[in-house]
């Protein structure tokens, strides 16, 4: 969808839906191995090119936002609404559970440029991104929802290396989620996204994550698990974990079930199992956000920056893709070249970073609040055709 200038596609959801985003390139493997014919095992990947006939029409900030401001519940609300504070724990559990999307094999969004923002609200949830590094590269997000008294600040530093027969990309750095109301933190991780090629190409989130809130001494394990070799169902996008209190390290909920279907947990005590995440209900079907104020949109917005790229891949413009996508590229490279000479440093404007060989990327955001966004995601309607939220 293209409106004044800006290209807003849908977002990621279940497999097997249609949409405009889900592209997917002719040829897949074949292209993508003589891409990285001259590439070696273990390098990294941050500066490798594609040719935009490998990108999906939407840039890494959009895909980070979407994992936060797109879903069909109020799932995210519901972290603060519990009553008790283990109640209050597995609903995080089920939200970080929630920001896992289905990735297509053969394609990839673009690099956000150096300063590239992205800025969106779903109701009272007001999300944005900036790009803060370019090499290494780091993006910082920052939500607020002042209704739901509700602060996400993620820092992301992913890491791609190739390793002959896959790709695996850590991704570094840290989310929290506060519940301002309840003065309580919850730190997590993300899981690895690994594409193999070999024996059978696909995309799987894999690794362990830890959820933890210092305040409560509860924790999470959870571990995301794939198929290595030939595809098992019960393997295959499945999780499985426990909750915990960390001071004695007592089990009190098994976790099992797959991140794209349904997953449950188990009281240790009672035995009740207790559905904490369907993703149907979740990320299936969800609206492709609409710009509501034109005049509002940054130069710097992402669906604004890439916009004349996003155009011709939808369309299968091939040629004039690469040229706008290596305008983009060339710019940034001088832009990089010109600071390089005036001794300059990026400063963002958004989030103030800093860096530690001990912890890695942090950013701090520079406003208390984010602000309501020019573009919106529309309400989702209830099956009556009602607005349900």
């Amino acid at each position: 969808m293209v409106t004044d200038g800006v290209v807003l596609t849908a977002p990621l959801s279940l497999e097997g839906e249609d949409s405009d985003a889900n592209y997917r390139a002719p040829n897949v493997l074949k292209r993508i191995l003589s891409l990285l014919n001259n590439v070696r095992p273990g390098s990294d990947l941050t500066r490798l090119q594609l040719p935009p006939m490998f990108n999906l029409p939407k840039s890494q900030l959009q895909c980070y936002g979407e994992s936060v401001y797109c879903n069909n519940s109020d799932i995210l609300s519901k972290c603060a609404k519990q009553e008790t504070s283990l109640e209050r724990f597995t609903s995080v559990v089920a939200w970080s559970i929630s920001t896992m999307r289905p990735l297509m094999f053969g394609v990839a969004p673009y690099n956000p440029v150096l300063g590239e923002t992205h800025h969106v609200s779903r109701g009272t949830l007001n999300v944005l991104l900036e790009q803060v590094s370019h090499h290494p590269p780091v993006t910082a997000l920052h939500a607020t929802d002042e209704k739901d008294k509700v602060e996400i600040i993620w820092c992301h530093r992913p890491v791609p290396k190739f390793y002959g027969t896959h790709i695996e990309t850590e991704v570094q750095g840290k989310r929290q989620l506060k519940i301002l109301d309840r003065n309580e933190t919850y730190i997590m991780n993300s899981p690895n996204l690994v594409i193999r090629f070999f024996p059978m190409p696909g995309v799987d989130w894999l690794g362990n994550v830890t959820i933890k809130c210092q305040e409560t001494g509860l924790e999470a394990e959870l571990n995301y698990r794939g198929n290595s070799f030939l595809p098992r169902p019960s393997v295959h996008r499945s999780i499985k974990g426990k909750i915990v209190m960390s001071s004695s390290s007592k089990t009190i909920y098994v976790v099992d079930g797959h991140w794209d279907r349904i997953v449950t947990m188990k009281d240790v005590f009672s035995g009740k199992v207790t559905v904490i995440y369907n993703a149907k209900e979740v990320i299936a079907g969800l609206k492709t956000p609409t710009v509501n104020d034109s005049k509002g949109i940054l130069q710097s917005e992402s669906t604004l920056v890439w916009a004349e790229v996003s155009k011709n891949i939808l369309q299968k413009c091939w040629a004039k893709a690469k040229e706008a996508k290596t305008c983009i590229e060339e710019r940034q490279r001088e832009l990089a070249r010109e600071a390089k000479l005036k001794g300059e440093s990026w400063i963002p404007k958004h989030f103030t970073i800093s860096h530690s060989k001990e912890s890695g990327w942090d950013c701090l955001p520079n406003q208390k609040l984010v602000c309501s966004a020019p573009i919106i995601v529309p309400p989702v309607e209830s099956h009556d055709g009602g607005e349900c939220n």
